[in-house]
């Protein structure tokens, strides 16, 4: 299932449009704290699919039966780019496990690319729901073999949701052929049309962890 919470008229499309903007996105604690945002609301939708059981709360004055989640998430994050938006997950799902993975594209002087993982750290994932996060869904690669390597190390969750920001539509198209139909649901805030011959979305936003955290060297 694909979700493009960018289709209705709401907040999100405001925060979407200063993550965009070249002028905003000068000041990077804004652009942090729109990430941040988005995951947030990302986190709210996500919750209303998300098993309940009615819960017998003691108040001041007497009694109250409240629905509360079952079981929280485990909450995963592709450094460095989606620690905002992580944390506003986090911010909803505060009781959740959490994983981490190191995963970056190796370029070769033809232009070509490969993903690498170099670090990944996480509790079980055996039967529980897995929300996986990162900003950008270009070719959608980094995000395939993410999942692959986590559940091929940490177990099978019962049920996946992947999180990007700002999507491509090829890359939404590679996980649609590469992960299994029903198994997961994705969710973004806009979907663009075109990737550059470096893989990167068109018009997009540039590189969300420069944008973050100040750019980075590339030797």
């Amino acid at each position: 299932m694909i979700h493009n919470l960018g289709l209705s008229h709401s907040l999100i499309n405001q925060y979407v449009a200063e993550i965009r903007d070249v002028e905003i996105q000068k000041d990077s604690m804004r652009f942090r704290n729109n990430m941040t945002r988005l995951g947030e609301i990302f986190a709210y939708e996500i919750s209303k699919t998300l098993d309940f059981s009615e819960e017998e709360i003691v108040t001041s004055l007497g009694m109250a039966k409240v629905p509360t989640l079952s079981q929280q998430p485990v909450l995963a994050m592709i450094l460095r780019a989606g620690l905002p938006l992580h944390q506003g997950l986090l911010n909803f799902y505060d009781r959740a496990d959490n994983a981490f993975i190191s995963a970056y594209r190796r370029h070769y002087n033809d232009g070509s690319f490969e993903i690498k993982i170099d670090y990944l750290s996480s509790p079980s994932l055996e039967n529980r729901v897995l929300i996986l996060a990162d900003p950008m869904l270009a070719t959608g690669q980094s995000m395939v073999l993410t999942y692959k390597e986590i559940v091929a190390a940490n177990g099978k969750p019962k049920h996946t949701h992947i999180v990007s920001a700002i999507a491509s539509s090829e890359g939404v198209e590679f996980l649609k052929r590469h992960m299994i139909q029903g198994e997961f649901t994705f969710w973004t805030a806009a979907i663009d049309e075109e990737l550059t011959a470096q893989s990167y979305i068109v018009p997009g936003l540039g590189d969300a962890g420069d944008l973050a955290y100040g750019s980075k060297s590339l030797e």
